[in-house]
């Protein structure tokens, strides 16, 4: 498999800091000592769930602080964020991780550093018990999509040589931040850090707190949008401890790092980072990991503060009949009817992420009332993501902004489409909207209530017949009626297949009664006949079919059908009419091009 770019640059970050050996591998937890210094490795992972690694990725080393993110946001979830937010702060404490020392109304400053993890540990035990531990283990394992095994040799380390933490754990049970025994406490938190990850796992975790709580490889939502978001907001103060102002100005990147020599770093929406390198420097963080998140930010520009949105680009195209001409191959009287009203639909072809400044810009082009049209398709083909803020500014503005009398239709919705479950939330809030697989059934179920509203179709009962077919105009009454003789009478019942795939190209069918659907390869409708249109018009010139039909309405369809063989006779005996054919056919394909042309002008500007 050839090598990507970033791929590349991960080796060649890598290959340059393979050789800093600046820093000490820690030794106030005797087990920590023993890690051999010169151990590296880089895992990134995408929140599509691709996962980059370079060097010694696989590798087990054991979590340590790293863990406290992950139970900073399981606290808010099982406890509740009000009990957890009144017992534990948010700002920085510009002290070292293992700081003795509480805020003023005697609460921890943040739950990154070791009084804080200690008391959301003491919050969890309070409320779980002997359960505690088991999910606490559990949820870091689905953070990392894998089972995550303790170190036990650390555990005891840390257990036997963990008296500052106990003078940390007796302050906050003196002043009521933990109310269990600090022995069961300690060892909930001692056993947490010791659980054994790797720089895998941890870019793994990382995106998953970068895809809102969604661990993108194994699909699994392991928290909920609102701790995420509070979780990466204390990372990016005081993830990296007393070293976090310095951490979000030059990298600007939330992260956690740990003593074991990890660093998890998590950027949303875009990517999470795992490194390993055993040597810290004085702040405890890993000096090889900080600089591979230093040249990652600065090379791809991925500080969170510069980010570079313009609103703009989500509208590709804003188009009506004026732009884009009608769809050909109807009869003359519904033509007229769309080509008198050109602005009766406005289409917005609608692409990316719709979040709040991008809602906002597509509600102002529909705040003047002369531009909002009978019926506004919303084309969301194209997008990949509706937040929750632009999905209540559209909610607000298909209920509130747009007029009773427009008819809002999404267009671009089959099951495939990654915002399908919210565009079908929309009618469960209330939202007046039509919803259609494909940008083509929208505009032409539009263009079939214009026609209705103004009289453009006959009776259900009434059947059309030959002379009002646009493939056959301009042909006298005497032509039409020898090609008719030609021709057999054939009724399809509902959900008849009249014209498969895969079947050769040998007759072309005239629709007089009834309703037939245009099917592509997946089953998807892309296309409705009325009477008064034909199908299989590509015989004629002996080209394969590219869609299948069925009879698709109330009734049975009824149709005329001419075998081609039928249709070179009529060649021979009327050369001028089956001309016209042709002509009308070129007619209709050109039709069919200038639209599509017009529609590609309009997207690529």
């Amino acid at each position: 498999m050839l090598e990507t770019p970033l791929l590349r640059f991960l080796s060649q970050t890598h290959d340059a800091l393979i050789a800093l050996r600046d820093g000490e591998v820690p030794s106030y937890i005797p087990e920590l000592a023993k890690a051999d210094p010169d151990q590296f490795g880089i895992a990134l992972a995408t929140i599509d769930g691709h996962v980059y690694e370079v060097g010694d990725t696989q590798v087990p080393f054991t979590i340590q602080s790293i863990s406290k993110a992950v139970v900073f946001a399981l606290a808010l979830d099982t406890i509740g964020a009000e009990r957890v937010e009144t017992a534990i702060g948010v700002e920085p404490s510009g002290d070292a991780f293992n700081s003795i020392r509480l805020t003023p109304d005697n609460r921890p400053f943040n739950a990154m550093v070791n009084s804080g993890a200690i008391a959301c540990c003491g919050l969890i035990a309070d409320a779980l018990g002997a359960e505690a531990f088991p999910l606490i283990a559990a949820t870091l394992g689905r953070f990392a999509g894998r089972t995550l095994d303790a170190d036990e040799a650390v555990f005891v380390s840390e257990r036997s040589t963990g008296d500052r933490n106990r003078a940390i754990a007796y302050l906050l049970r003196n002043y009521g931040g933990i109310r269990g025994t600090v022995d069961e406490v300690l060892d909930i938190y001692f056993r947490q850090c010791s659980l054994l990850v790797t720089a895998r796992d941890l870019a793994v975790m990382g995106a998953t707190f970068a895809n809102h709580g969604v661990n993108p490889v194994t699909g699994e939502v392991v928290a909920s949008p609102y701790a995420i978001a509070r979780t990466l907001a204390v990372m990016s103060s005081s993830g990296m401890y007393d070293f976090a102002g310095e951490w979000i100005y030059r990298v600007g990147v939330p992260a956690k790092s740990g003593v074991g020599g990890g660093i998890l770093a998590a950027l949303p929406a875009q990517l999470g980072l795992g490194t390993f390198s055993p040597r810290l420097d004085a702040h405890g963080n890993s000096v090889r990991g900080i600089r591979t998140c230093e040249l990652m930010s600065e090379a791809f520009d991925l500080h969170m503060l510069s980010r570079r949105d313009d609103v703009h680009a989500c509208v590709l195209a804003d188009y009506d009949f004026r732009s884009v001409p009608a769809k050909p191959g109807r009869q003359i009287l519904e033509e007229e009817i769309l080509h008198a009203r050109p602005g009766a639909i406005r289409v917005l072809e609608l692409a990316g992420r719709l979040s709040f400044a991008s809602m906002d810009y597509v509600s102002r082009k529909l705040a003047d009332p002369a531009a909002v049209p009978e019926f506004l398709i919303l084309n969301l083909h194209r997008v990949t993501t509706i937040t929750d803020a632009g999905m209540a500014l559209l909610l607000d503005m298909l209920r509130s902004q747009l007029p009773a009398t427009t008819t809002t239709v999404m267009a671009g919705v089959d099951a495939r489409a990654p915002v399908e479950p919210r565009v079908w939330a929309l009618k469960g809030e209330g939202a007046r909207v039509r919803i259609f697989p494909t940008y083509e059934a929208a505009v032409e179920w539009a263009e079939d209530q214009i026609i209705y509203r103004h009289g453009g179709f006959p009776a259900r009962s009434a059947e059309s017949d030959l002379g009002r077919q646009a493939l056959l105009m301009g042909l006298s009454p005497q032509e039409l009626a020898e090609l008719a003789r030609l021709c057999s009478r054939a009724t399809y019942p509902a959900g008849t297949e009249i014209m498969a795939l895969d079947e050769p190209p040998t007759k072309v069918y005239f629709l007089l009664r009834g309703v037939v659907s245009a099917c592509d390869s997946r089953d998807i409708r892309i296309d409705t006949l009325i009477p008064g249109m034909s199908f299989g018009e590509l015989a004629l010139i002996d080209q394969p079919r590219t869609a299948r039909v069925r009879s698709d309405g109330d009734g049975a369809a009824v149709c005329m059908e001419l075998p081609m063989d039928q249709f070179r006779r009529f060649q021979e005996t009327h050369p001028r009419a089956a001309e016209r054919i042709i002509r009308n056919l070129a007619v209709l394909l050109s039709g069919r091009i200038r639209r599509a042309t017009a529609r590609i002008e309009m997207l690529t500007g």
